[in-house]
């Protein structure tokens, strides 16, 4: 499904359950277009047999970081659960490629559940662009003029101007991406809060964002937008000059990770904290 097109009061299916020690005998491997990712694919299937995504218990996705949440965007109407294996040059989302005892390591593995934002940008014509995002919905400015955004949360207006180059909300699961480039806070992946960090704020000089319980409705309003166009981008679906974006939790919406046992997600974000 191109969520792009996404429309914004749509439910989607529930998610197939998945318990500790399930048995996945039918398996779907998706590849990125790095030629080792490629050759890993073609091996795993040889050895374990692929089936159609519509018939799989479990994609196996080869590949970093951007393939993997490639694959979750297009698995939103099936919901299957991904495990990823490195083939990338990240890899945090991934688990270390390994072709021995794959459905031991399938059945074992913890898993993780997100809940990605919608995105719901309107352009000067009135016209709105929605999308889905499992990082962060971020908007940037477009030109060499730093952007000015109204910051309103639940319809109250909490920044009546925030000049930056842009601000962000992420996930927990976005949280050590983006948002922690711009020295936003890291979530963890049970908590139920969001992540607004602003992107090299001029002004207010002193304000560093804010942590949101996961139920915010977020908006920003563009102001000067003919002066100061301004970008917004659901993970990798961007839409340029925009005068009003808002932003909140798909909750009826949820993707489910899986890591090998031991290595789970909320282990990873942990250990990233401590790191020097």
């Amino acid at each position: 499904m191109d969520d792009r097109r996404f429309d914004r009061g749509t439910p989607l299916p529930s998610p197939r359950p998945v318990t500790r020690s399930f048995q996945p005998t039918a398996i779907t491997f998706v590849a990125s277009d790095r030629p080792e990712a490629e050759a890993a694919r073609k091996r795993l299937s040889a050895r374990y047999g692929s089936v159609p995504a519509a018939e799989a218990e479990v994609i196996v996705a080869l590949g970093g970081d951007g393939f993997m949440l490639e694959t979750l965007h297009n698995n939103l109407q099936l919901q299957t659960p991904v495990y990823g294996m490195n083939r990338g040059s990240v890899g945090f989302l991934m688990n270390d490629y390994e072709e021995d005892d794959l459905l031991d390591r399938l059945a074992q593995a913890d898993r993780t559940v997100l809940h990605p934002l919608q995105m719901d940008a309107w352009v000067e014509s009135g016209q709105v662009h929605s999308g889905l995002a499992i990082n962060e919905v971020s908007l940037l400015r477009q030109t060499r003029q730093s952007a000015k955004l109204r910051i309103s949360i639940n319809d109250k207006v909490r920044l009546e101007e925030l000049t930056c180059d842009g601000c962000l909300v992420a996930t927990p699961a976005g949280s050590t991406a983006y948002n922690l480039s711009a020295h936003g806070p890291i979530i963890p992946l049970d908590a139920p809060s969001l992540a607004l960090t602003p992107i090299s704020a001029f002004r207010p000089r002193r304000w560093r964002g804010a942590l949101l319980s996961h139920t915010a409705r977020v908006r920003f309003d563009v102001l000067e937008p003919d002066k100061r166009p301004v970008s917004a981008t659901a993970d990798n679906f961007e839409v340029r000059r925009v005068s009003r974006v808002e932003v909140r939790e798909r909750r009826d919406i949820a993707l489910t990770m899986l890591f090998d046992a031991g290595r789970s997600y909320e282990e990873r974000v942990m250990a990233e904290q401590f790191s020097a």
